[in-house]
């Protein structure tokens, strides 16, 4: 039982801000994703498609995101035709203006320290810092990661704060909060892998699960908690939790409970394509939105890391990435009525791939990129778009690169009033800059 739980149920976490707010919130909710796996700059700012492969054909396949002309020759990207052409039918957008032109974006950032591994670049979104020194794999980040500092210096609820992952291996489901002696899992943001909760495992264990009434009901669950803690403990201290208070728990549950129903009757949104656990994890993270209406949201997706063995595939799930963002920011603004218009979007792969091919072909006999700390896997952009944010507006070029990969989580803390007090910590990489101060 305790395992299912684990693996099933998000981390259930304090509340009261510590210190007065010294800034203005620009926003009022934020949305983080970081997309997806490791992208490789050249067929996403570059627009180049193929010519990777010795093929002069270019395009845009992100639509959505960004502004440009998609191919016109030589699809694969897209859907199965009806005469069973592989890829063949490109998805609609689902944008009528795209995020660039509605936001700002930066299409030359720098990874500037340490290897390009997935846990690094996550660590890295989450906490501004570098933690150079890890390794990953079952390791939670060195320092305080945004959730934490949100919670602390800006006295937001547990439920506030969500880190959606997209499955729950390596250390996925360990980036929610850091081991900094101060803050901790007293300050973590709920995690949540959504395909697990309400996939097969879930169906299993959870959805019969009763719920308990908050106050009539909790007292012998408290006491068995206790005996479990004071006998399964070695030191007898109490198993560390991310202090949601009762009713956050209880929210929780009827939470779940409901997204179950409404899966059952098929009223959950979905993007234009449901065919990787991307577009899945964006889909129940609208649920996590439309309840919850958090103060920050983190949404991982991977399936772009694809490209270690198909390009054709890394191609696909870029394209399929790109407009479950655009659904999510549609979703947004015109289902969630007390998010619409005062939200701000963040978008950041955490790390890019390899200039040169791994030498292994997919099934259009294409090469196939890995990322291994060579200048181009260090290559990434970001973008924004929402309240404050200058709309259609490019900062950085090639040859004048701005912003770094610690940047955006002290953009989070400006966005939403502590970039101040974050800054006072000195926890932060030195590299780091709020966004809108390299603006």
């Amino acid at each position: 039982m305790t395992a299912s739980a684990t693996i099933s149920m998000p981390y259930i976490l304090p509340s009261g801000r510590l210190f007065a707010r010294t800034g203005q919130a620009m926003a009022s909710h934020v949305v983080l994703v970081i997309f997806g796996g490791g992208v490789r700059h050249q067929e996403a700012i570059g627009q180049r498609y193929l010519t990777s492969q010795n093929l002069e054909i270019e395009g845009n396949i992100m639509y959505n995101m960004l502004t440009g002309e998609a191919p016109d020759i030589k699809i694969v990207y897209g859907t199965d035709t009806a005469d069973g052409q592989p890829g063949g039918n490109p998805i609609n957008a689902v944008l009528n203006t795209t995020l660039q032109e509605q936001g700002t974006l930066f299409p030359e950032v720098r990874y500037s320290a340490g290897g390009t591994g997935h846990f690094g670049g996550l660590s890295t979104a989450v906490s501004g810092y570098y933690g150079l020194s890890q390794q990953g794999l079952q390791q939670r980040p060195l320092h305080p990661t945004i959730f934490e500092y949100l919670r602390r210096f800006g006295g937001y609820r547990a439920t506030d704060t969500w880190f959606i992952g997209n499955g729950i291996g390596n250390s996925t489901p360990l980036l929610n909060h850091s081991i900094y002696q101060g803050f901790g899992a007293d300050y973590g943001g709920n995690f949540f892998a959504p395909n697990v909760t309400f996939g097969q495992q879930g169906e299993d264990y959870l959805l019969g699960a009763k719920i308990f009434h908050p106050e009539e009901e909790l007292d012998p669950i408290r006491q068995m908690q206790a005996f479990l803690n004071h006998n399964f403990l070695a030191e007898g201290k109490e198993i560390p939790n991310l202090k949601n208070t009762d009713e956050e728990k209880q929210s929780i549950k009827e939470f779940i409970k409901e997204v179950f129903e409404r899966q059952a009757t098929d009223q959950i949104a979905r993007p234009p394509v449901m065919d990787n656990g991307d577009l899945s994890t964006i889909s129940y993270a609208t649920e996590v939105l439309r309840w919850f209406k958090p103060k920050l949201t983190v949404i991982n997706m991977s399936a772009v890391d694809s490209c270690h063995a198909s390009f054709t595939g890394y191609l696909q799930s870029l394209h399929r990435g790109d407009h479950a963002i655009g659904f999510l920011w549609k979703y947004i603004q015109t289902q969630i009525p007390e998010m619409a218009g005062n939200t701000t979007l963040l978008v950041m792969p955490e790390h890019g791939r390899n200039l040169d091919p791994n030498g292994i072909l997919d099934e259009n006999d294409w090469l196939s990129f890995d990322h291994d700390s060579d200048p181009n896997s260090r290559r990434i952009f970001t973008m924004m778009a929402g309240p404050n944010v200058p709309s259609n507006l490019v900062v950085g070029s090639e040859n004048n690169p701005v912003g770094d990969a610690a940047d955006i989580a002290l953009t989070i803390a400006d966005i939403l009033g502590v970039k101040n007090e974050v800054i006072n910590t000195g926890l932060m990489s030195g590299s780091a800059r709020s966004l809108f101060d390299r603006i």
